[in-house]
């Protein structure tokens, strides 16, 4: 079936429209934007850059797609904007496109992007990650697969983000969140995301290995070193190892919990899988 487009919207003649596209009133699609089959682009929503877009999305009232980076450094090259298949991007969402050639925003499958919510020039999302209402995303983060970042949550440049993780609402980070946590306020750690890792179909097991690995990581006295000798010997599992390998990996250094475990596991997290 071929495109839908509303007598009002205004789509250039060299843009490429898929099957089964609707494009509402008002909606205006640039000369370099491809949009995949099945899209639907709702009033207003501007579409720009050299932006492409698989199959199944849907873009809301107002939504900004592949605007110029914010960055002063930028001198407006051709550069780019990806995104997968089935996201949606609620009234006002804002991506912006890369401020270099040799480095895309990416957006893989599945994302949901609430009202308002904000991805920044080179950011890198995975799959299936939600954005709540007004959660913001500087330049060049890496966000993996399933996390949640909640409303009025702020991402600095250059974090990375791990699987899984969650930020409450109103929180900041500055630094790594690794993968299966829960995040508060500024940079703090509290505890795992069990309930996201039960929905994951994360097994009772890998939950409790990753527990008692939390606290060996996050809470105890020995050394950084120390802690990260004895996490990689003691803890084999693929689930450990993911979370041992981000640590390891970061650069910026990691979100840290206030908290120290005495090694008793009396404490509910100690105790809870």
């Amino acid at each position: 079936m071929p495109p839908e487009i509303h007598p009002t919207a205004v789509v250039h003649p060299s843009a490429r429209l898929g099957d089964g596209c609707r494009v509402g009133p008002h909606a205006v699609i640039d000369a370099h934007v491809i949009v995949g089959a099945d899209c639907q682009i709702g009033p207003g929503a501007y579409l720009t850059g050299h932006t492409q877009l698989g199959s199944g999305n849907r873009i809301h009232a107002g939504a900004v797609l592949g605007d110029a980076p914010q960055d002063f450094k930028y001198a407006g090259q051709s550069t780019r904007l990806r995104i997968g298949n089935d996201n949606v991007f609620r009234e006002h969402v804002t991506v912006h496109r890369s401020n270099r050639l040799d480095e895309d925003t990416v957006l893989g499958d599945g994302n949901f992007l609430m009202a308002g919510s904000h991805v920044g020039h080179n950011c890198v999302l995975g799959n299936h990650n939600i954005l709540a209402n007004g959660a913001l995303l500087g330049g060049h983060v890496i966000v993996q697969d399933r996390a949640f970042i909640s409303g009025n949550c702020l991402v600095h440049q250059f974090c990375r983000i791990g699987r899984l993780a969650l930020m409450q609402g109103g929180s900041g980070i500055s630094l790594d969140l690794p993968p299966f946590m829960l995040a508060r306020d500024n940079n703090t750690l509290c505890g795992l995301n069990r309930v996201g890792l039960r929905r994951a179909g994360i097994s009772s097991e890998d939950r409790r290995a990753l527990q008692r690995l939390y606290h060996l990581l996050f809470r105890s006295v020995l050394s950084h070193a120390e802690r990260l000798r004895r996490a990689a010997a003691e803890f084999p599992q693929p689930v450990c190892q993911e979370l041992i390998t981000f640590v390891v990996a970061s650069k910026r250094g990691v979100c840290a919990d206030p908290g120290r475990w005495s090694g008793s596991g009396s404490d509910d997290e100690a105790s809870s899988d």
